[in-house]
């Protein structure tokens, strides 16, 4: 990792890069199990939100001036209701939730321990500001969709050694229109949390 420079911003102050997220999510999220056909626009809509709130988190990794890798958080609070909706029907007190919005990192970085480090950041920032837990959710695509490559390995372990436990109980829905697909489709996300306490 000692080529990669790791950066954070917070709040607006990640405006003169939201362009380089879009793509880069745009980029890492065609892949699977995500399959995300995106658009530039609906993601300039969607990383608006987080250079809006104040208390949004970005961790950049960069490679020189290269953009490849990003990890981002806000509070839960402030996120969308499909997000928020799962922990208010447990009643779950959101106010103390910072909610982890994603953590994108091009293929040839991956192994190198960013992964690790944006996990880290993302803690310590939360923890610093009074958050008891942190939280993310992943999509769960069936084990025999036909674009699963052949050897896949979901991410479920790496989260396990980072102290991560899933929660079929808080599960949601998120809309996103598949490469190949004609429209957009309802896809399940379950969350992972861990105790900052």
């Amino acid at each position: 990792m000692s080529d990669i420079g790791l950066h954070t911003l917070k709040g607006s102050a990640i405006e003169p890069r939201l362009d380089e997220l879009a793509h880069l999510r745009i980029t890492v999220f065609r892949d699977y199990p995500y399959l995300y056909d995106g658009s530039f626009a609906y993601e300039a809509d969607y990383l608006r939100r987080y250079a809006e709130c104040p208390e949004s988190l970005f961790v950049l990794a960069e490679d020189g001036d290269a953009l490849v890798g990003a990890a981002t958080g806000m509070p839960l609070a402030k996120d969308v209701a499909e997000f928020r909706a799962p922990f208010e029907q447990a009643v779950f007190d959101v106010n103390s939730v910072f909610y982890y919005g994603e953590s994108v990192l091009l293929p040839s970085y991956r192994g190198r321990g960013i992964g690790k480090a944006f996990l880290a950041k993302r803690e310590r920032h939360a923890a610093e500001r009074g958050f008891s837990t942190v939280a993310f959710c992943a999509v769960e695509r069936p084990d025999d969709h036909p674009l699963q490559p052949a050897g896949y390995v979901p991410l479920h372990g790496f989260w396990r050694s980072q102290g991560y436990e899933r929660h079929p109980e808080l599960a949601t829905t998120f809309r996103w229109k598949d490469i190949g697909e004609p429209t957009e489709t309802d896809k399940p996300m379950v969350f992972w949390l861990k105790s900052l306490q």
